[in-house]
């Protein structure tokens, strides 16, 4: 009796557990039931190498003088990318493979090997010489890995306090001018409270992992962030949610002129739209707004700082901003790299196109490319990344030549 009875139970279970509906995907959180229907989801990532030769490089279209070239092709995914001081290696995180990339410059070529797999979205940062892999449960360190391939990992997971759970997490770490460890800690969903203050926020570390600093909170999804040169100030961008219409909430390029500013994550998005799922009275009231707002769904990724002497003068003290393309829209927007100039007045920025092309329809979703992150090279040039056909693409300058006189 006491067999069949046991049998049963353990059918019951099975059967409950079989008829357990799977939960929805992440990006699926928040969708209203006015967009049940929709067919929009996050486009597939193409994760296999892809030749140069098949990589449509001429498709880019660039102010005249610039130039784009594949510097380097063969890294699935790659992502966020850190340069050694001597400029002949660079590092790149990926997101869905878990790969952390090193790229060798030769002169002549790049060659790649993979430093460490199976890593949950690694983001990496170089700092005296030790490379820092970020993955959401572990962090790494390789301490002279440019000149020791065989460098083993000081695993200084412990030394972090991770969340336990991350939708948007972070894809980009960096030192800043202060030697300090910046990290975001993202939100866990597309648009909820969250569940404890650890999350939605950028904080600060010490190169070691002690010290921590909360220097900004409210802070949905940012994907990047540099210094401006002059002034000091720390300059993110930030993804706005999704499933709230074609339009927006925007993108967003938000600064940090002084520590404890709120962002207004999950109640006040782009520049004082109140959110319509998750209600607060007086939503924006204290929120910091942006600089300037980046366009819907833009998925706006890295930015950086020009500081180099390649380039015409109009783009120094410029930053580059990179928008690699949305999804939850029915158009295309984004697919490209603009630039970011501050007006003289101190308020509010000028958006210029830099590199277009990526995409080859504006009205669907023809893309072949897609940007992620930039990095300046010694020589003032600047490296591009390209997620989907994991190549990373050189800009470089020269002056135009006066046309011949007749």
């Amino acid at each position: 009796m006491r067999s069949i009875v046991a049998v049963a139970v353990a059918a019951a279970f099975a059967f409950n557990a079989q008829a357990q509906p799977k939960p929805p995907p992440a990006w699926h959180q928040g969708k209203g039931a006015n967009m049940a229907d929709s067919k929009l989801a996050p486009h597939a990532g193409k994760n296999t190498e892809t030749p140069a030769a098949d990589i449509p490089i001429k498709n880019l279209k660039l102010p005249r003088g610039f130039k784009a070239e594949i510097w380097a092709s063969g890294l699935p995914g790659g992502r966020a990318m850190a340069i050694s001081d001597d400029g002949k290696k660079v590092y790149l995180g990926t997101r869905g493979l878990g790969r952390v990339y090193e790229v060798t410059d030769t002169g002549a070529s790049r060659t790649v090997r993979v430093v460490v797999d199976k890593l949950t979205q690694p983001a990496v940062v170089l700092n005296k010489g030790s490379l820092y892999v970020f993955a959401i449960d572990k962090v790494l360190r390789y301490d002279g890995i440019a000149g020791n391939p065989n460098a083993k990992p000081v695993d200084l997971t412990a030394r972090f306090d991770l969340p336990k759970e991350q939708h948007h997490n972070w894809k980009y770490v960096a030192f800043g001018p202060d030697g300090k460890l910046y990290v975001p800690f993202g939100g866990p969903s597309n648009i909820c409270e969250p569940p404890s203050k650890e999350y939605a926020q950028i904080r600060r570390y010490n190169a070691d992992g002690s010290g921590k600093e909360v220097i900004a909170t409210g802070v949905r999804n940012t994907q990047g962030f540099d210094w401006h040169p002059k002034t000091g100030e720390l300059w993110f961008t930030d993804h706005g949610r999704d499933w709230v219409g074609d339009n927006g909430p925007q993108d967003e390029l938000n600064k940090i002129s002084k520590t404890g500013l709120n962002f207004g994550f999950p109640y006040c998005h782009a520049n004082g739209i109140p959110d319509p799922d998750i209600k607060k009275a007086d939503a924006c009231k204290g929120v910091t707004r942006p600089v300037a707002l980046m366009g819907p769904h833009a998925a706006v990724m890295g930015i950086k700082w020009y500081t180099g002497k390649m380039f015409p003068a109009e783009y120094r003290n410029s930053a580059f901003v990179v928008r690699k393309g949305s999804w939850n829209r029915t158009k295309p927007f984004g697919f490209d790299v603009v630039q970011v100039t501050p007006n003289e007045d101190g308020k509010g920025v000028k958006v210029k196109p830099f590199v277009t092309g990526f995409n080859q329809d504006k009205d669907s979703y023809k893309f072949w490319g897609r940007p992620a992150y930039l990095a300046q090279m010694a020589d003032g040039s600047m490296l591009l990344s390209d997620e989907q056909l994991g190549a990373i693409y050189r800009i470089s300058y020269s002056a135009p030549k006066a046309p011949a006189k007749k």
